[in-house]
């Protein structure tokens, strides 16, 4: 900014002040020009004496021209653009100083326009909606002065493809000359632009959808496969492009363009090696700030990824978040203090590759391959305890992102949740007592249960249901009519001859299945649904207390006890449903399963052959009873166009709809103990 007043500030042409009657100019030195006649009865004399006087001041105004107020002076400065955005610095400093003795004097008729202007040390952190932050500063300026985004420029021409590349790489080799793969390599990564003219399969497509990157993945693979190979001038030319479209300065949204571009620099195999660490970390950063919109295009261009590139891209970012919390060499790094970024970056990249491996099914890699074992080296319990108390705040915690944490990290947050809420209770408990001026005694620290061997199911239930308000402390077991204290061996005995007699095939509340080696839950209709919320509870209870029990359930039934993850407090809305499919069945009923996947394959005549309908058939106590999978399914057949619907809703009514209330129950009895955000 210029020290010095501007020419054009001398030219201003006086006139009436922002804020002020018309007649009431402001200028220096002087105060309101007088007005004409104010009546019929002045003397002559008087009204010359006037015009001499007006005059006078007209030549002054010559010689010194009135000085506009400040709101004049802001309103001027938007006529004339951005160039001049105030006239003088020091009329800025009076413009500050005139606003401070306004915000004192509330009755001050002057309305100044201050723009919000910040130290660069204050500058506020990386914009998380870059769209949004564009839309608001354009809601913002007047009409006059909106102006539309300028147009996407058009992508350079290159006709090099897979053939010519590997030529190029083959003449290299032989001769050493490798001018022609420098140039295509650092041509090719100095821009996004460059980027994408590369690499899209057609520069003359949008590739505007999710279902589509336009990414010649082929060539993509090609080109990266050979660069490791290449001498260290073509890979450095490469980062060095790399960093010049890293550093672009964005005006707007970012296009589909960019995406492509970020989609393709996070598969270059350079960002194993740590010195290229710092260039990552800001790759990082940016497709970290995208938008909501943006990342569901990168989860689902992403799923397309073949899966060894898709696994070296999750072990990448594996490697550079363990090797950030525990470098080898930390002076490889810069100070924690100063990239504090890197690792929330990192996580929130690895999330939507996380995202994008859920999509399909199978999965293309298995979930324990984003399990990340250096974090069972960190204070769990102190990221566990970030996150609950600055759960709504900005505040970084790998528990926000549980598919990285392991199930041995897993387990200890439980346990250590688990052994806290149990002191928190039970020191409730003994303030409560005593408040109550009450003797307090060390069984009301406890959840003790107090059971007959011959009545062993009834009395758990019985005592259960009337102590659901000590379910969360230390459990302690005591039979009737036997001494003993319980230092762990009741309790285990308890459990064991608790879950011995439910899961016997003659009590009819599960059944086992011998192909899968699994328990599930029966059908069969019965008058009291108790019994099943007692085995929910007892699950609870055994997670809780950190008690192992001898039971298989399928993978299903733990994903319908997070369907919702939160008990919802309209005891009407549904719990335990959630999205089956054939892979579900198989793990229970696999024989079942292997005869609906034979029926979706058939390349006959369906209805011809099999003359079924939507109806299903089950035998309870000895009676076949049919059931409807959809609104007089009995009456509609199955046909090679209506199979996949058919076997939908037969895997939806075995897994979901006949066993329901069973499964409602049980629900309700195991986050009646285990409602903790530990699990989430």
């Amino acid at each position: 900014m210029s020290l010095q007043s501007p020419p054009a500030a001398a030219e201003v042409p006086p006139g009436p002040a922002e804020g002020h009657p018309p007649g009431a100019e402001l200028s220096q030195g002087s105060a309101a020009a007088p007005s004409a006649q104010e009546g019929g009865e002045e003397e002559e004399e008087e009204e010359e004496g006037e015009k001499e006087k007006e005059k006078e001041k007209e030549k002054e105004g010559e010689k010194s021209p009135p000085i506009p107020s400040a709101s004049a002076a802001a309103a001027r400065g938007l006529e004339e653009g951005a160039k001049n955005q105030f006239s003088t610095f020091s009329n800025f400093i009076t413009t500050i100083n005139q606003k401070k003795e306004d915000v004192g004097n509330r009755n001050s008729p002057t309305q100044l326009v201050i723009p919000n202007i910040k130290n660069g040390r204050d500058l506020p952190a990386l914009c998380l909606d870059v769209r949004q932050k564009q839309r608001m500063s354009m809601d913002t300026l007047p009409q006059e002065l909106k102006a539309p985004l300028p147009p996407e420029p058009s992508l350079p021409v290159r006709t090099k493809t897979v053939k010519d590349f590997q030529d190029d790489m083959e003449k290299s080799k032989a001769s050493g000359d490798w001018k022609a793969v420098h140039n295509f390599y650092s041509t090719t990564f100095d821009s996004f632009l460059e980027i994408n003219a590369a690499f899209k399969k057609d520069t003359n497509s949008s590739f505007n959808t999710i279902e589509d990157s336009g990414i010649d993945a082929k060539f993509v693979n090609v080109v990266y496969d050979a660069l490791l190979n290449t001498p260290q001038d073509v890979q450095k030319s490469v980062l060095k492009g790399i960093i010049n479209g890293l550093l672009q300065e964005w005006t707007g949204p970012r296009t589909k363009d960019d995406l492509r571009a970020y989609c393709i620099l996070l598969q270059n195999p350079q960002f194993s090696n740590t010195s290229t660490y710092v260039i990552y970390a800001h790759l990082l950063r940016q497709i970290a700030a995208l938008t909501e919109a943006d990342h569901h295009f990168l989860v689902h261009w992403s799923k397309k990824i073949s899966q060894k590139r898709f696994k070296q891209v999750v072990d990448r970012l594996l490697q550079f978040i363990s090797l950030r919390l525990f470098p080898a060499k930390p002076e490889e790094f810069p100070p924690m203090v100063k990239c504090t970024w890197w690792i929330p970056s990192a996580t929130k990249v690895l999330a939507l590759f996380n995202a994008a491996n859920s999509l399909i099914s199978p999965p293309i890699i298995s979930y324990t391959d984003f399990y990340n074992s250096t974090l069972d080296h960190i204070d769990l319990m102190e990221e566990y305890h970030n996150w609950q108390c600055y759960g709504n705040s900005h505040r970084f915690s790998f528990c926000q992102y549980p598919f990285i944490i392991s199930i041995a990290a897993k387990k200890v947050i439980i346990q250590r949740d688990s052994e806290q809420q149990m002191i928190s209770i039970a020191r409730q408990s003994l303030v409560d007592k005593v408040s109550r001026r009450q003797k307090p005694d060390m069984n009301m620290l406890f959840l003790n249960v107090k059971v007959r061997r011959t009545h062993l199911v009834s009395d758990s239930l019985d005592e259960l249901a009337r102590k659901k308000a000590d379910l969360k402390k230390k459990l302690k077991v005591t039979f009737v009519g036997e001494a003993g204290l319980d230092m762990g061996g009741l309790t285990k005995e308890w459990f064991l001859l608790l879950i011995r007699q439910i899961f016997h095939p003659d009590y009819g509340m599960f059944t086992y299945h011998k192909d899968s080696q699994c328990h599930w839950f029966s059908s069969f209709k019965c008058d009291n649904y108790s019994e099943f919320r007692l085995v929910g509870a007892l699950m609870g209870l055994a997670v809780y207390n950190s008690i192992t029990l001898d039971i298989r359930f399928p993978p299903c039934c733990y994903k319908k006890l997070l369907s919702p993850p939160i008990v919802p407090c309209d005891h009407n809305s549904l719990v335990g449903i959630c999205g089956v499919t054939l892979d579900d069945l198989f793990q229970i009923m696999p024989e079942l399963a292997h005869g609906l996947s034979e029926l979706l394959s058939y390349e006959g005549n369906v209805e011809e052959d099999f003359y079924s309908t939507f109806q299903v058939f089950q035998e309870e106590f000895g009676v076949i009873k049919s059931y409807n999978l959809k609104p007089n399914g009995d009456k509609i057949p199955v046909t090679n166009r209506n199979r996949k619907e058919y076997v939908q809703l037969y895997v939806d009514f075995l897994l979901n709809k006949s066993i329901y209330k069973q499964f409602a129950a049980f629900y309700y009895g195991f986050h009646s103990v285990c409602a903790s955000y530990a699990l989430l």
